[in-house]
């Protein structure tokens, strides 16, 4: 049973690094013709349409005093990372924030530690200084650097810091629910939220004749369907059978994915930023020793 679970938890883990390692440049072809904020907000009105069936049948048997947590959980997990990473690409590249995202695991443990108050030790210690440090030299080592270019990458790190919030509530609070329960309400309660985003950033006055902007919405409902519906439905089926330290290693895939993506598009992938997820994700494994 013990190999089965294993088994099952690197097929989740290599379809998960797959599926988020393409969001970066699903975004990045989005945002061709649309803004950061329908980019984000079509992605989760589609995914939260897709899941809502599900939501309403499962509704009812989830506790009452957990339906907020959920919520919230879909808020952290996916709602505000998402605008945070569009609209951090309109200044870096696909492949620069699918490398940051790779922090995810660091800020975990911090997370953890600070808000939970779980143990730290000392390799957890030095694994977060090497992770900044591998942070640092990439940040600096862009030779257009920037107080916009900075900020903007600090969109990511935000974005990992929700994240980390999110792993670390819903493996303390949320173990008793259904992976697809949680999905599927964290999902749905998105939908008014994020139409009156798309209302009020007049996404309806786009040109819907435009084949281009047909594209980036069709990109947009994509990334939807795939890199938050179905993943957000395997990340917590992950989360729950290889609990948040296993979960949250999907970064290590992910950058990879992206920085691939990055290059076929013709984003400047350097060794030098290699060298710098070596020396992040470096951190990532000493802090989980």
């Amino acid at each position: 049973m013990r190999q089965n679970n294993r088994l099952l938890n690197w097929i989740l883990f290599i379809a998960l690094s797959f599926i988020w390692g393409t969001s970066f440049i699903l975004m990045k072809e989005g945002m061709q013709k649309l803004t950061p904020f329908h980019v984000a907000s079509l992605r989760m009105l589609s995914a939260g349409l897709i899941l809502l069936p599900v939501a309403l049948k499962r509704f009812k048997t989830v506790p009452r005093q957990k339906l907020g947590r959920i919520i919230l959980s879909g808020l952290l997990g996916s709602f505000f990372p998402a605008f945070l990473f569009c609209i951090a690409e309109t200044k870096i590249d696909s492949a620069l924030a699918g490398i940051l995202n790779a922090l995810t695991p660091i800020c975990v443990i911090i997370i953890g530690t600070l808000a939970y108050r779980q143990p730290g030790t000392r390799n957890q210690v030095a694994g977060v200084i090497i992770g900044f440090l591998g942070v640092v030299l990439l940040l600096i080592s862009n030779r257009n650097i920037s107080l916009s270019y900075l900020s903007y990458s600090l969109l990511v790190l935000l974005a990992t810091l929700s994240y980390g919030l999110n792993v670390n509530m819903v493996n303390k609070f949320l173990l008793g629910i259904q992976s697809l329960s949680i999905a599927s309400i964290a999902l749905s309660a998105l939908i008014i939220p994020s139409f009156l985003v798309l209302w009020f950033t007049g996404f309806f006055y786009v040109d819907f004749h435009s084949s281009s902007v047909l594209w980036s919405i069709g990109c947009s409902m994509f990334l939807g369907l795939t890199g938050t519906a179905i993943a957000t439905i395997l990340f917590y089926m992950l989360l729950k059978t290889a609990g948040p330290i296993f979960s949250s290693m999907v970064t290590y895939g992910i950058p990879l994915v992206a920085m691939f993506w990055g290059w076929l598009a013709g984003e400047a992938v350097t060794m030098l930023q290699g060298a710098c997820l070596l020396v992040i994700l470096a951190g990532v494994y000493i802090s989980r020793r």
